[in-house]
């Protein structure tokens, strides 16, 4: 199947592109062009994937660029390959002057922000989700082309496929967030269903690059959550899970716990303030009570609880053994035909 790009005119002449789902190798839940390497997806799909892409682009494998995105305010100016592809810097923004190389951002709902100074020869791409654009990632980046060359009144951005107001519900406690910040920011949220309210992430985006004083910005027009045979959608994926597993509450799926888990890896699965987390891949207590740590840490997780899957019997004696945790909800043995609550 033939790879669906969107492009943008304000980006011209530059090669660019938007990529959906469709004209991938990966299957399953991760059908089609899934180029995320952090997900469950099988590497040599990802792989294969991610070269699709990088040839659409006319670069190298190794000459497409991706950041591990962490959703801070953190850019990188890069000037080559990673000399560890393993080892990327934890960044969410991307700047470089050096011709042949290919700057991409993985996104499932938050913003991908690509920008440009044509003339200046400097490109530059952010991951803007709501935690990034409030705490600055757009005029960082902006910051670091300009360092480069590039001239602010100049550039054009362009906001692509990610999460529309309508699909965005949030919590009360993400409006007082924005509201500390700008005391204005009040007109990018509408309200919802009770206490609940939607956020226009992309207008907040085109807001803030203009705002930044650059020639042009502008969104697509896509959103996510709405398209799923053209997008991937984190909060789609979270809807779905609670059919899944019968339940009313959020539940956010992680692939795995590792040793350099922290905060800002987080804040990508707390996003929604979910009533729970799904952690797949359990070996014992030890990886449950890690994720119990960094729940403790937060305010906004005070109520989540976790659900554990175990590939074994033995697993499910490990989660007994720490059933009377207050953050474990529960155990699934195998693959999700069998759930016993434990709370």
């Amino acid at each position: 199947m033939t790879l669906e790009i969107l492009t943008s005119d304000a980006l011209t002449p530059l090669r660019h592109g938007f990529f959906t789902r469709r004209g991938g190798a990966s299957s399953g839940v991760y059908a089609g062009l899934n180029c995320g390497g952090g997900s469950g997806d099988q590497s040599d799909s990802v792989r294969i994937n991610r070269a699709r892409v990088a040839s659409a682009l006319g670069v190298a494998p190794d000459a497409l660029l991706t950041a591990h995105q962490v959703h801070s305010a953190r850019v990188v100016s890069v000037t080559g390959p990673w000399a560890d592809p393993d080892d990327r810097p934890r960044a969410d923004g991307l700047a470089t002057a050096t011709p042949g190389l290919a700057l991409a951002i993985l996104t499932a709902d938050c913003q991908p922000v690509l920008m440009a100074d044509p003339d200046a020869g400097v490109i530059g791409a952010a991951h803007a989700g709501w935690r990034g654009a409030l705490d600055g990632v757009l005029e960082a980046t902006i910051d670091a082309m300009v360092a480069l060359g590039a001239r602010r009144a100049h550039i054009r951005a362009v906001i692509g496929p990610c999460i529309s107001q309508r699909a965005y519900e949030v919590g009360p406690e993400l409006l007082d967030d924005f509201l500390a910040a700008d005391p204005e920011a009040s007109r990018f949220f509408v309200n919802g269903a009770g206490d609940r309210y939607h956020l226009d992430l992309p207008g907040y985006g085109l807001h803030r690059l203009r705002m930044a004083g650059i020639a042009q910005a502008e969104w697509t027009r896509h959103c996510t959550y709405s398209d799923p045979g053209a997008f991937y959608s984190y909060r789609r994926s979270v809807h779905a899970a609670e059919a899944d597993y019968g339940r009313r509450a959020k539940l956010v799926r992680i692939n795995a716990l590792s040793t350099e888990w922290g905060a800002d890896d987080l804040d990508a699965v707390t996003d929604a303030r979910p009533e729970a987390i799904l952690l797949p891949k359990v070996d014992g207590p030890a990886d449950i009570e890690a994720l119990a740590r960094l729940l403790d840490a937060r305010p906004e997780t005070a109520e989540t609880r976790i659900w554990a899957m175990m590939e074994s019997p033995k697993g499910v004696l490990d989660a007994a053994a720490i059933a009377a945790a207050p953050r474990m909800a529960g155990f699934v043995l195998g693959t999700n035909d069998l759930a016993k609550d434990l709370g």
